[in-house]
């Protein structure tokens, strides 16, 4: 029997019905025998000042942010950590002994992690030579620049979206931001990240995105990944499959980035194996 205390934890976001977040905790916690409850709560934007305070007052001990808050949830924290403010985005929030709110970002690293997993044998001067194309502006997209642009260090990044405006850190010298449209110049890039929520189960349809890249131009070793995962596979990835390419959807990076939220909220290490086979 467990003498740990219950902590309670959840993922916030809308849509929010598909998350396999809880599926994947739930099993952590019973691998470990911890008593912790893991929910999931369809949040809108009036919702989030109410539950940051619910964090704040200790009726949670964490939540893991999802779209569409993922920036928008850094104007209602006591503390914005490092990793959220270089990507300019949470996906992570973590209640301090002193019931500070702390944001935190571990997409960056969950995406880089999966982008090497998807890529091993490219070297770091091939990397270093490549360019790369992120569809969206969001969270994901912030998340997703900044993995390619310090953790990887690719040569130059293109950002597609109905507005690549919204994307704040588009004023970096090497990310070019263009309309959501496929381009001849897409026969360079190696590497293509889609990360916005469209063929999400309940969001916009995925041909959204499918369709703003000229994959017939793509090199044959670019891979492609999709940070959707429900469905497991989308007009994206069903476009890269037909080129022929190395892809993946979100699955791989949930599980990582869901285990550095774990490690953050209770300072142990978190068993990636059970949390990935629970939603496999």
């Amino acid at each position: 029997m467990s003498t740990v205390t219950p902590r309670r934890f959840a993922v916030i976001g809308d849509p929010v019905a598909h998350s396999k977040s809880p599926l994947m905790h739930a099993a952590a916690y019973r691998a470990l025998d911890l008593p912790h409850r893991y929910e999931r709560i369809r949040a809108t934007p009036a919702d989030l000042p109410r539950l940051v305070q619910d964090l704040r007052s200790g009726l949670y001990d964490g939540f893991n942010v999802t779209v569409p808050h993922k920036l928008r949830i850094l104007d209602y924290v006591d503390v914005v950590a490092p990793s959220a403010m270089a990507a300019e985005a949470a996906n992570t929030l973590v209640r301090g002994p002193d019931g500070r709110v702390v944001a935190q970002n571990t997409d960056v690293p969950a995406l880089a992690s999966e982008l090497a997993r998807l890529a091993p044998a490219r070297t770091n001067a091939e990397w270093a030579a490549s360019e790369a194309i992120v569809l969206g502006t969001g969270g994901a997209a912030h998340a997703a620049v900044l993995a390619l642009s310090s953790a990887i260090g690719v040569a130059t990044i293109t950002v597609r979206a109905r507005n690549p405006a919204l994307l704040a850190v588009e004023a970096r010298p090497l990310v070019k931001a263009e309309p959501l449209a496929p381009s001849a110049r897409d026969r360079t890039a190696l590497t293509i990240i889609q990360a916005t929520s469209a063929g999400m189960d309940g969001a916009d349809p995925g041909e959204i995105v499918a369709d703003a890249i000229a994959w017939n131009e793509l090199p044959p070793n670019a891979v492609a990944l999709d940070v959707v995962y429900a469905p497991p596979e989308t007009p994206f990835l069903r476009a890269a499959a037909a080129r022929g390419l190395v892809h993946a959807n979100g699955l791989g990076m949930l599980v990582e980035q869901g285990a550095l939220a774990f490690e953050l909220w209770l300072g142990i290490p978190a068993p990636r194996d059970v949390m990935l086979a629970a939603i496999r």
